[in-house]
């Protein structure tokens, strides 16, 4: 079974409760009909009730009646959630009046649904920058306990199934943090095994990559790399985690005996940590274009309960693809 086939499939057994925010856009609209009918999770639409059921009559849509509509100028939980935010932010000045503001743009409006136990899990981005979709997250859902930075994992689905988990190889960071510091990366590197373990359904083979194996080389960047090796060791001592390794010396089990003999890692990597965001970012796009490979993400994850960050330009099916993703994630964090 294709690695998304099952993904949808889990999705339908654990019936998540997903929320979108941008339940005026044409696509969302659609993407929520299409999940519907597959019965891959509970969606809840943010949106006027009256503007989505006009526009699901002129769509043609025929599933919408078993969505969730909140309209985020009136609903039962208004003032509940104003109060919530108030209290929430109370240090950082929030007043009554701001609240009452926020708690009708409905990226804000999702996130309190999530942090009172009324969602699940959201999928955004549509119409919305990164910045915009990640901000409400950070300021109400948080991270998750022990992890202070966000990153941005590809699920990389390669013809070539000698790689990886049977081609199936997971990339991060390649969406979120510029530079992270050795703690950070240790961080990201931690919060990618829970995405190979709750989306890929595979245990992490975790190589911490750099332009150096085993000290071939001497630089205060393979020196980070080496820190944030020890730091993962330490966080997380049950996880199979080794760096610095090359790609190669990652990938090609010859190589990787040879680079890095004695290494369970080396050669046999299925989730490789990338030292930033310009090398993360570069090599997933490069192995998307010249592997002709399938890149599903970017996967946002770091966060205390599953808010997933979509391309402006993304697809009906990206979308519904991401809620069953958003799915998967929710389920393993219960």
């Amino acid at each position: 079974m294709e690695l998304l086939d099952r993904i949808k499939l889990n999705a339908k057994k654990y019936n998540m409760r997903i929320v979108l925010p941008e339940g005026y856009e044409e696509r969302n609209i659609r993407a929520a009909d299409m999940a519907i009918a597959e019965g891959l999770a509970q969606i809840i639409l943010i949106g006027d009730p009256l503007e989505i059921a006009s526009h699901a009559a002129q769509l043609g849509l025929k599933n919408l009646s078993k969505a969730t509509i909140i309209n985020p100028k009136a609903h039962e939980k208004k003032g509940h959630y104003i109060d919530m935010m108030v209290e929430l932010r109370k240090n950082k000045g929030m007043t009554k009046e701001e609240a009452s503001r926020l708690i009708e743009d409905p990226l804000y409006l999702g996130v309190m649904m999530i942090k009172n136990g009324d969602a699940d899990g959201e999928v955004s981005g549509a119409d919305h920058s990164t910045g915009d979709v990640v901000r409400p997250a950070f300021h109400y859902v948080k991270t998750a306990p022990g992890i202070s930075v966000v990153s941005g994992a590809f699920i990389m689905i390669l013809p070539d199934k000698k790689f990886g988990e049977d081609g199936v190889l997971i990339f991060a960071d390649g969406a979120v943090h510029p530079n992270p510091t050795d703690r950070e990366l240790a961080e990201i590197a931690v919060a990618t095994a829970h995405t190979a373990r709750a989306i890929g359904g595979f245990e992490p083979k975790i190589a911490l990559l750099s332009f150096s194996t085993k000290g071939s080389a001497q630089h205060e960047l393979v020196d980070k790399v080496i820190n944030a090796t020890r730091i993962a060791h330490e966080m997380a001592p049950d996880l199979m985690i080794d760096g610095e390794l090359q790609g190669d010396a990652a990938l090609i089990e010859a190589i990787g005996q040879k680079k890095a003999p004695g290494s369970k890692i080396a050669g046999h990597a299925n989730v490789l940590i990338f030292p930033d965001l310009n090398s993360g970012n570069i090599a997933y796009k490069l192995v998307q274009r010249l592997a002709n490979a399938e890149a599903i993400g970017p996967i946002l994850q770091g966060m205390a309960a599953p808010i997933n960050d979509l391309s402006r330009g993304c697809s009906v099916s990206d979308i519904v693809s991401m809620i069953a993703i958003t799915s998967n994630q929710a389920a393993a964090r219960k």
